[in-house]
């Protein structure tokens, strides 16, 4: 039996009885009858995702999942590919958005190499990031698969097993990632399984003008037309399609859920991953909240496909996991507004209509 196989038996529900308990407490906070609004919800979420009243966050883990496309050889992006080796080596120096926002909520950011095209051995002797190298990038999905289908399994099995080596130390997961053109293949997925054109889902990603906008959308539609993946297989859409991080970030998410531990999903390409594991296993979704919607004209049509209503709205577009870290202030928030607001009957205060 595969690491993947094995982590989808007896997959993990919400506990109901620990959502039960979380609301049966917000209902007698001394306030308006849930006055504090989706801050609420999200109390009762975690207590159900974790199991636990009150629930644990205050171990927190940004994991921000690096690799190169083979597309990105097709001029979709605004950057050249060399420029993820030289970001992760800023990520891991701390010079990065992602470290900034990271460090004000508390949390620590763990890089994870899935298929940088470059040697990053230096840093993983210096145990500086995860060696989960597959490949240096995938294929160019213009001209056939990205990856193949072995490669794609182990890309999400080296997000479950960095899951499994960072859940004792963490109890909520961010997901971030860092490659360049990696919206492309994120547009890709999102089409796919949200049935809509190409066009409507795909964005300017680092910034590309109007021309490449059109070649990057009849890129994506090529490389679908030339692929034919199978919509019934998560599978064979990421090792078509997909990016070594993407399904990294899809395991990740699959391990954490596995663990009972709330996963923050970042942005468009994160949520491509989370996608991704959502059709892997359903019971996934439970456990991931949408931390924030970019400005990527497919990441709302991607939450929608989810069936999740994003935390913050901050017309963000930067990745790495950023979006992530701003929503961990939202989860503190919430897990203390449930903890540490007293009822009526504590503090002595009368009710409405009291």
């Amino acid at each position: 039996m595969t690491l993947l196989e094995s982590i989808l038996q007896d997959f993990p529900r919400i506990d109901m009885d620990a959502r039960a308990a979380a609301r049966a407490r917000l209902d007698q906070l001394t306030m308006p009858h849930w006055a504090l609004g989706r801050l609420m919800d999200l109390a009762e979420e975690l207590a159900g995702i974790t199991g636990q009243m009150p629930p644990p966050v205050a171990g927190k883990t940004v994991v921000t999942m690096a690799a190169d496309h083979g597309i990105a050889a097709q001029g979709v992006s605004g950057y050249p590919r060399e420029v993820t080796v030289q970001m992760v080596h800023n990520i891991v120096a701390g010079g990065a958005g992602i470290n900034v926002l990271a460090h004000l909520a508390g949390a620590r950011v763990v890089v994870a190499d899935l298929g940088v095209a470059g040697d990053l051995s230096a840093l993983t002797k210096a145990g500086r990031i995860i060696d989960k190298k597959i490949a240096l990038g995938t294929m160019d999905m213009t001209r056939g698969p990205a990856m193949t289908r072995a490669q794609a399994v182990q890309a999400v099995e080296a997000g479950i097993e960095i899951a499994r080596e960072l859940g004792p130390q963490t109890h909520v997961f961010g997901t971030g990632e860092m490659g360049i053109g990696n919206t492309t293949p994120s547009s890709a997925i999102v089409a796919l399984y949200a049935r809509t054109p190409v066009a409507d889902v795909t964005g300017r990603g680092t910034g590309i003008d109007d021309r490449q906008l059109v070649h990057k959308v009849a890129m994506i539609e090529k490389a679908i037309a030339a692929n034919a993946p199978d919509i019934s297989d998560p599978i064979d859409i990421l090792a078509k399609l997909g990016g070594f991080e993407i399904g990294g970030i899809a395991g990740l998410i699959l391990g954490a859920a596995a663990q009972r531990k709330p996963v923050l999903v970042d942005g468009f390409i994160s949520t491509a991953g989370a996608l991704i594991a959502a059709h892997i296993e359903p019971l996934a979704r439970n456990f991931m909240i949408a931390s924030h919607r970019s400005m990527e004209p497919g990441h709302h049509i991607a939450l929608k496909c989810l069936d999740k209503k994003p935390l913050l709205d901050l017309d963000l577009r930067l990745g790495e996991g950023t979006g992530a870290a701003l929503a961990l202030h939202l989860v503190e928030a919430a897990a203390r507004i449930l903890t540490e607001v007293a009822t009526f009957t504590e503090a002595g205060v009368s009710q409405a209509g009291g």
